[in-house]
């Protein structure tokens, strides 16, 4: 019979290694949590100065799928963790110093970003750009934010502004890039493969492939020069990778140059027919078994019960090709294209699309 000291004393002493991870896996929340208050309670001040300010919320079942499918997040990203898909270093790579020091920059232009919203100004951009080397989609304010992505000010306040938006949860959502290219390599890919990123931005789906394979060699492409610019200062350290300005739907690399791409938050912002052509060009730069890696935002067709948060995302910021991409078959779009789709997956308001170019 148990006794009652043996009922309230454990039978061993945890060890040191688990409790390492117990204490890691409360610091990760933790910090998730103090990125989440903060980002949402000036993201919710923010919206009440909107013109949909006072709309009707989500009701009690939308609400508690969002929640839970932001713990389901969190659990996922400890979890890769532990089966060795990427490092613990990752979940705290966070910047929190940077974004402080940016988010006072960030906050003073709260009011000119709401003036552009309630006039729906979305063509307010640099006067000194030349705006004829862009392509028509690409000249416009997304998510109303200054200048759109043609200045180094917006491209120094991007980060911050997107896990403002994303309560802290951009990097968790981007990193789930990194699992399915952990998994080729162990299947036999080689280590120093050449792998593509495009519309990189600042560079923070590259550093944390960097981190995970430190042996990649690694491109990124954007049209914004001005986030190239501040992806080269941030992967400064990293020995191998290079950065391009051009278009991804006219790649300039050879057929099969690549063994595998990637693309995080890109096809939203496209019109269907350059979503199509993106996938036409990244099947081309890929070597035969090369790996597509596409993270973009959930799609209604896996994410019904998400359907109030992404509609109030098209409605509340300006992403004019969004509620055409919420119903779009970009799996279909993939094989169409000559891939073979191995798994489409949700991750909170994201999804991650994982497809192989044929060996034959």
């Amino acid at each position: 019979m148990e006794t009652f000291l043996e009922s309230y004393w454990p039978a061993a002493l945890p060890s040191a290694e688990s409790l390492g991870n117990q204490l890691g896996r409360l610091a990760y929340h933790a910090q998730q949590w103090s990125l989440r208050v903060p980002f949402a309670t000036i993201r919710q001040a923010t919206l009440a100065f909107s013109p949909h300010a006072g709309e009707d919320g989500p009701d009690g079942r939308a609400r508690t799928a969002f929640e839970r499918r932001y713990e389901e997040l969190l659990a996922r990203d400890l979890a890769n963790v532990e089966a060795g898909l990427y490092p613990r270093e990752l979940l705290f790579q966070v910047p929190l110093t940077t974004y402080a020091l940016r988010l006072p920059r960030l906050l003073a232009d709260i009011p000119f970003i709401l003036q552009r919203v309630w006039r729906g100004d979305y063509r307010a951009l640099p006067s000194e750009v030349e705006l004829d080397r862009y392509p028509p989609y690409f000249r416009r304010t997304f998510h109303w934010q200054t200048d759109g992505y043609l200045s180094r000010r917006s491209a120094e306040l991007y980060d911050v502004s997107v896990e403002l938006l994303f309560a802290g949860t951009a990097d968790v959502m981007r990193r789930q890039v990194i699992p399915p290219i952990t998994r080729a390599l162990a299947a036999g890919m080689p280590r120093d493969t050449r792998l593509l990123d495009l519309a990189c931005g600042t560079g923070r789906t590259l550093a944390q492939i960097a981190i995970a394979h430190p042996s990649l060699r690694l491109s990124g492409l954007d049209l914004s020069p001005y986030y190239l610019q501040v992806a080269r200062e941030y992967l400064a350290d990293v020995a191998d990778v290079s950065f391009l300005a051009e278009n991804a739907e006219q790649l300039p690399f050879k057929d099969g140059h690549f063994g595998i791409v990637t693309s995080v938050y890109l096809f939203h912002e496209l019109p269907r027919r350059a979503r199509r052509q993106v996938i036409a060009e990244a099947y081309r730069v890929l070597e035969p078994g090369g790996l597509f890696v596409i993270e973009d935002s959930a799609q209604l067709a896996e994410s019904g019960e998400l359907a109030f948060f992404l509609g109030r995302f098209a409605m509340e910021f300006h992403e004019p090709f969004y509620r055409d991409y919420l119903e779009d078959d970009l799996a279909g779009a993939l094989t169409e294209a000559g891939f073979e789709v191995e798994a489409v997956e949700p991750h909170y308001v994201a999804k991650v699309f994982v497809a192989r170019k044929p060996t034959s």
